[in-house]
């Protein structure tokens, strides 16, 4: 009766670009601490999301929940518009 409910990732970032129909490109920052000198450094790494209603414009910040596979590189859905970016 109880099902343990799956723990699922949500990632926060800003788009830098739209990849085609209902999918746009995020950059997520995240900062480490190096392994040899231990300062802090950041990291970067870039992830294709689902984005249903093309809500999404390039500079806004936004959270994306991870879902299971969409494509071969798409595993993550628009969760909400967290910033608005500037319009150009």
């Amino acid at each position: 009766m109880s099902e343990a409910k799956t723990h699922k990732r949500v990632i926060q970032g800003k788009v830098v670009s739209i990849a085609g129909a209902k999918s746009a490109v995020i950059l997520v920052e995240r900062k480490v601490v190096h392994a040899r000198y231990r300062k802090i450094v950041k990291r970067f790494k870039k992830y294709i999301i689902h984005d249903e209603e093309n809500k999404s414009k390039v500079g806004d910040v936004i959270s994306a929940i991870e879902c299971r596979p969409i494509s071969k590189r798409k595993a993550f859905k628009l969760k909400e518009i967290l910033q608005v970016g500037v319009s150009e």
